[in-house]
This record gives C-alpha cells, sequence and structure tokens, in this order.
C-alpha cells in the first residue's frame, strides 16, 4: 500500500493494526535472519560469539566456553550509562512532551533541522534546541572520549510498543546530513540492535552513501576492505541494547551494515533517543554556511513544552 494509513504507516512499512485491518500480509524478517549464521556481542569484551541471544552471551562473560570470539570494531555499548532513578525522571520528562505518529508503530518526539534526504536540503525550519530535561544526557556524552567533540545537531525520543508490533525496518543512517557517530541512550526496556551487511557496490546511492568518500579518510575507523568485509556474508549481528545503556555505531558498524530492530525483541514499551552529529562537509566543509545556523540552535535548551 502506498498511502499513509491511519495508525501512521506508509509504503512497506507496518504495525500489527494495520497487518490486520488491511490484511496486509508481511513477511517474517525475524525467521529470514534465523535462517543466517548468527553471532552475538558482547559488550564486556567487545567481541563477537556465535549465539542468537546477545544477553545470554553477556550473561556468559567472562568465560564463553572458552571460545575467543572475533573483534567488532566500530560497535560501543556502556551499561547502566545513567541510573535507574535518571531514567525515571528522563522518562517523566519526556512524557510531559508531545509526542507524534510515527511509521511501524512507533512514536518519536523529534528536535532537530528539517531534512530532504532525496534532495540533499537541508534548512533550520524552527529548530532552537532541546528539552531542558535532556540536557544532562548530552553533557555526559562528551565525558565519554569516544564522543568528546560530539556536538549533537538531532536528538530524537523513539517509543516501541510491542502491543503494536512496533520495529524499525534494516536501514543505514543517511550519510550526507549525519556523521560517523551514530548514538542511542536506551531511556526504557531491553532491546536488541541487529545488523546485515549490506553490499553498497549494487546501490551506491542508496542511503546517500556514495558521499562517504568525500570524507571517509576524516572517519575514526577505516571500512573493511572487500575480503574483509566478505567475512560478514550469509551472518547476522545481534547487539544487547540493555535499559539505561549508552549504543554508539561508527566505522564499518555505522557505514557498511544494515541495523534494525525486530518487532519479537520488543517486550515491553521500549523508549530510546537517537543522537546525530554533522558530516564533516557542514562542519568544515562546503556546507559549513549552511550549518552554522543549526550548529548555534543545537547549544539551547528550551523549558517551554509548546516548542515544536
Amino acid at each position: 500500500m502506498n498511502t499513509t494509513r491511519p495508525c501512521g504507516c506508509k509504503g512497506v512499512r507496518t504495525c500489527l493494526k494495520c497487518e490486520e485491518d488491511f490484511n496486509i500480509e508481511k513477511a517474517s524478517l525475524h525467521t529470514q535472519l534465523q535462517e543466517l549464521h548468527a553471532y552475538s556481542f558482547c559488550p564486556a569484551c567487545e567481541r563477537l560469539f556465535e549465539a542468537w541471544n546477545p544477553f545470554e552471551v553477556r550473561a556468559k562473560h567472562p568465560e564463553h566456553n572458552g571460545e575467543e570470539g572475533l573483534p567488532f570494531p566500530g560497535m560501543y555499548v556502556r551499561e547502566q550509562f545513567i541510573s535507574a532513578s535518571e531514567g525515571e525522571l528522563l522518562m517523566e520528562s519526556l512524557d510531559a512532551l508531545p509526542w507524534t505518529t510515527s511509521q511501524s508503530g512507533r512514536r518519536k518526539q523529534n528536535f532537530g533541522p528539517k531534512t530532504n534526504f532525496r534532495q540533499r536540503k537541508l534548512r533550520n525550519g524552527n529548530f532552537n534546541g532541546f528539552p531542558e530535561g535532556t540536557r544532562f544526557v548530552q553533557e555526559r556524552l562528551r565525558q565519554v572520549s569516544l564522543l568528546s567533540d560530539f556536538q549533537t545537531i538531532e536528538q530524537c525520543s523513539l517509543e516501541y510498543e510491542s502491543s503494536k508490533g512496533a520495529s524499525i525496518d534494516p536501514h543505514v543512517d543517511d550519510c550526507w546530513v549525519w556523521g560517523e557517530r551514530v548514538v542511542t541512550l536506551n531511556c526504557l526496556g531491553d532491546a536488541v540492535l541487529t545488523l546485515t551487511a549490506f553490499d553498497a557496490s549494487a546501490k551506491p546511492t542508496k542511503y546517500n552513501l556514495n558521499l562517504v568518500k568525500n570524507y571517509e579518510k576524516q572517519l575514526i575507523l577505516p571500512l573493511y576492505n572487500k575480503e574483509e568485509f566478505q567475512h560478514f556474508d550469509k551472518k547476522v549481528i545481534r547487539v544487547p541494547m540493555p535499559n539505561l545503556s549508552l549504543i554508539v555505531m561508527y566505522g564499518p558498524p555505522r557505514y557498511q551494515f544494515e541495523h534494525s530492530v525486530l518487532r519479537e525483541d520488543i517486550k515491553e514499551r521500549r523508549v530510546c533517543i537517537a543522537y546525530r552529529e554533522f558530516t564533516p562537509m557542514y562542519i568544515e566543509g562546503e556546507d559549513k554556511i549552511k550549518g552554522f545556523e543549526v550548529t548555534k540552535n543545537a547549544q539551547n535548551f528550551w523549558t517551554d513544552i509548546n516548542v515544536d
């Protein structure tokens, strides 16, 4: 269906409600991925082990049945990044703000510039900063060495409800405007990030991946070469996203893998906040002037709940 439906879904995006109301049959991504060779990421040793359930893998640390595991650079998980009490206060702050309906059974709160990924157009619009109740998170991000110079220019709260079959389909975050580090704070509920290798050679313009060559030399980590990348063919990687944890993708996981959240991995209400930075083109490159207004407004934090 190509029309927007009452639930907020459109195109190939669906939730349990529209699948029932419109008799939409959708192949199970969960079933398809289970046919691949599964590896799970252990946040404690930052290595991959053969398993589907990453929480079980984490529970085995440091033993891992004697396995050495495989390195997976570019994936960072900091457990207990915020405390339980901070998580409760953060959720109170978010729920005091209006939520808007999104696709695939999600709701969202989006604070950032207006972007048109197809036409590669950016404008500040009504963006004037972020909710005051989330300021402490951005301040704490910079205490992480990997994020010491991270400047948030978009902050998006996402809610997943298991009763709606909420999920997010496999994708790569846009590479024209969003920079290398893809940051997520898990505010409420456990979840799993699922990654599969994406061969951009067949679709070089998808996700604006063809623009990465413009700033590839500035990446924190080099991308896999062809031989290294082939090791991930017909494999699926599962990364735990525990409640109150911080997740950062950069380098190969960010650009050479599609990531998703399966509805089967949402067991309760899950809320996360996604943080995005500019690409070098909007910081020091040809689009620096266009990015200046957005970066300036991104220094603001407001208390008015009526601010869009």
